[in-house]
């Protein structure tokens, strides 16, 4: 399902994606538990999809509590971390 809403991204076919990548995390998080690396993974590409979907401030919500967890679970040298604190200080920047 993670697959197939990637490609769904990828197409642009961003309700699609979001919808998808809303199933896969919440079962994520039930199956994995919400502070799972996957779980994370699946939490940022929500979070992406709602960027491009311009719904900025949900993204950015959703990318700070990623962020937050991240630090906590996978350290603040890990790539993901660096990753999504670059994407969180590009999004929270931009229009300023």
């Amino acid at each position: 399902m993670n697959y197939l809403a990637s490609i769904y991204k990828e197409q642009g076919r961003w309700k699609e994606a979001e919808e998808l990548f809303v199933q896969v995390m919440e079962m994520r998080e039930r199956v994995l538990d919400v502070e799972h690396p996957y779980t994370l993974s699946s939490m940022a590409n929500l979070a992406f999809t709602l960027k491009e979907q311009g719904r900025r401030a949900e993204a950015i919500n959703l990318l700070q509590n990623c962020e937050r967890l991240q630090m906590k679970i996978l350290g603040i040298r890990h790539p993901d971390t660096l990753m999504t604190s670059t994407a969180l200080i590009s999004w929270q920047t931009e229009r300023l």
